[in-house]
Order: structure tokens, then sequence, then C-alpha cells
């Protein structure tokens, strides 16, 4: 069995980490269920907070990513974004907070 670098292994285990907040980021805003639960949930605090600290990896890190995980940060977070603005404005629209959201 081939052994895999240490470089490897730190790249393969930072996308994993970045998939996985990207994952809870996207159960947070209701784009997907939760597993837990089974159910829908939307909690944009929780959604906020999730991005802030992609935002902060990447400011952290920057300078210290090789190509391929500084676009994958980037597309990520970008995703993120995107959907966060489209729940919010969804929000404003109905003039309510969605059921399943956590917010108030």
């Amino acid at each position: 069995m081939a052994e895999i670098s240490k470089e490897a292994r730190e790249q393969a285990l930072f996308s994993a980490l970045l998939f996985s907040l990207h994952s809870a980021g996207m159960q947070q805003l209701g784009k997907i269920i939760n597993p837990m639960s089974g159910k829908i949930e939307r909690d944009l605090e929780q959604a906020q907070a999730t991005i802030e600290m992609m935002e902060l990896i990447k400011k952290r890190t920057m300078g210290n990513l090789d190509d391929y995980e500084s676009k994958v940060l980037g597309r990520l977070l970008a995703e993120l974004q995107m959907n966060y603005v489209d729940e919010v404005n969804r929000e404003q629209k109905s003039g309510t907070p969605d059921e399943s959201s956590g917010t108030t």
C-alpha cells in the first residue's frame, strides 16, 4: 500500500475542513437536509457565523495556500455568500422569517 506524503494528507484534511464548513452552512441556509433531524432547517445567524469563519480562514491563510486550495476555498465561500444573500432577500420579500428559520 502506497504511503501518501505529509503535504498530500494535509491538503486532503484542509479540503475536508472546507467542505465540512460548506455543508454546515448549506444546512443552516436550509438548502440541504440536516442529517441529524432529517428536516430542512434554516438559521441565518448560524449561516452568517459559518461564512465569517470561512472568511477568517481565507484571510489568515492568504499566501499560504496552493492554487487548488485557494480555488476551493474561494468557490465554496462565494457559493455560501450568494445563497445567504438569496435567503435574506427571500425573507425580506415575504416580510416574515421562514417557518423553518432559526432566526426571529
